[in-house]
């Protein structure tokens, strides 16, 4: 027999009876698995009689334990016969005695539903819209032209811009050091690389020059980062850049144009394709987020804190690859522990918020998952891992990612008809146009988390840890530079 209780929103108070004809046998596994933890005298490990093992661990532990082993089953039970659908794993809230069994307390979280979504049929959003005009076609071009350019030797000053080719040889404490020297270096004025103070010992100085001055080698010298040395730069030439004169002969020599005009109109294509796309991912970042905080919800704390916590595990085990400890990285970020969790916490929430906007946007606007686009994202998934179809598919459902994934492909929908309906603005009003051939063709290949982008070597279906559990639908903390 089980009762249910409202206590919020969206949890409930589930109270079940536990029988003692449920609890004898489970005293049964309870001592085997005892019996091979608890170490105990004249017994090899999980040999113990149960009478021996209750003895070891105490009455009240013992039986404790033996419901502890039962409660999965008659909670299971009581979920099908309630027709609660827990959204995060059922926590044990109290246990008291009842004349021939225990009365247990079992708090069990919901999914969020949503009684009114904020309005997104004709919803505006504001987004600096910035043209493409003819010095950002130059700059382009003058980039080109950079890349092409020939080094002339000059007999004057090295300034910014400018290359040079110089001997340095690096020493600590008055004794040669290996360690950054070089012969022969073709090194660039004002590009702020090798050494902390080359730059400024260079900039106006000529060949035959010597300079001297003290740095620290960087952390890319391996062994020998961090190192202070004293630096002696003998300067042998001074080089200028000269740029190709811009012709169409050179157009049609070095690119795939056969004009200098032709190349302009494609460049100008490019760049307003590209600002496009740049648009169109912010109309959807402002978008979620102005759905998120006019969203009237209160999430349970339970759904936020499992969230907030399969966030956290999936970034430790991404600083453990790279050889980061979690400390090591609130150091080297000079993050505060206590602050980081605060803003992984708020993280979590807009995470699962995302996923409540979309799924309801799906539900309200009768988006549904059709066969051919799991079909399709299951062989591009299976293909970019490098696995045969079938073997793909049986280790999804094995993994009980099949649900997931068709949750990540139904918001990405869910996302792209948000931007249907929604309308992008400029500061005075007037609508943009941000429609793309992808954009009309719909993409309901492999899904992207919706919301902030997030870390490409996090694959969709691994997104949710365990069935039921939201997916990656926001931020997560940086990552560390190695």
């Amino acid at each position: 027999m089980s009762k249910v209780k409202d206590i919020g929103p969206f949890e409930r108070m589930l109270t079940l009876t536990i029988g003692e004809d449920a609890i004898e046998p489970a005293k049964k596994t309870a001592a085997r698995r005892l019996a091979g933890e608890v170490k105990i005298k004249g017994f090899r490990p999980g040999k113990a009689p149960m009478q021996v093992v209750e003895s070891a661990v105490g009455v009240e532990a013992f039986r404790r334990e033996a419901i502890d082993e039962a409660l999965p089953a008659v909670l299971t039970v009581a979920l099908e016969e309630t027709e609660l659908e827990p959204a995060v794993m059922p926590r044990l809230s109290d246990i008291r005695d009842i004349d021939n069994g225990v009365e247990v307390d079992v708090l069990v979280t919901l999914w969020p539903t949503v009684k009114k979504l904020p309005k997104y049929k004709g919803r505006k959003i504001e987004l600096d819209a910035p043209e493409v005009d003819e010095a950002a076609v130059e700059q382009q071009i003058e980039r080109m032209r950079d890349q092409f350019a020939d080094l002339d030797d000059v007999e004057r000053e090295a300034f910014d811009g400018d290359f040079v080719v110089v001997d340095v040889t690096t020493s600590k404490e008055g004794e040669e050091f290996a360690a950054g020297s070089a012969t022969d270096m073709l090194f660039e004025v004002g590009a702020g690389m090798f050494l902390e103070g080359m730059d400024d010992a260079l900039r106006g100085r000529a060949a035959g020059s010597i300079e001297e001055f003290e740095s620290t080698l960087p952390q890319s010298f391996g062994d020998d980062g961090g190192t202070d040395v004293s630096v002696r730069v003998l300067i042998k030439q001074v080089k200028a850049k000269r740029l190709p004169e811009l012709t169409d002969e050179w157009v049609d020599d070095m690119t795939e144009f056969d004009t200098v005009a032709e190349m302009r109109e494609s460049l100008e294509e490019q760049l307003t394709e590209i600002r496009r796309t740049g648009m169109r991912a912010e109309f959807e970042r402002i978008l979620l987020q102005d759905l998120i905080e006019a969203l009237d919800l209160e999430l349970p704390d339970a759904l936020a804190q499992a969230e907030m916590d399969s966030v956290f595990h999936r970034f430790a085990h991404r600083l453990e690859q790279q050889g980061v400890e979690f400390a090591q990285y609130l150091a080297l970020t000079g993050q505060d522990q206590s602050a980081f969790l605060a803003d992984l916490r708020s993280q979590a929430e807009v995470n699962v918020k995302t996923r409540v906007v979309l799924e309801s946007v799906a539900k309200a606007e009768e988006i549904v998952v059709e066969e051919s686009e799991m079909d399709e994202t299951l062989a591009q998934l299976a293909t970019a891992s490098e696995m045969e179809l079938d073997e793909y598919k049986t280790a999804l459902v094995e993994g009980g990612q099949e649900n997931a994934l068709s949750g990540d492909i139904l918001r990405r929908k869910a996302v792209d008809r948000l931007l249907e309906l929604a309308v992008p603005v400029d500061g005075n009003g007037n609508e943009i146009d941000l429609k793309t051939d992808e954009a009309d063709a719909g993409r309901h290949g492999v899904p992207e988390p919706a919301g902030e982008k997030e870390d490409p070597d996090v694959s969709a279906e691994s997104r949710q840890a365990e069935k039921d559990r939201p997916t990656d639908d926001g931020q997560e903390p940086a990552e560390v530079d190695e």
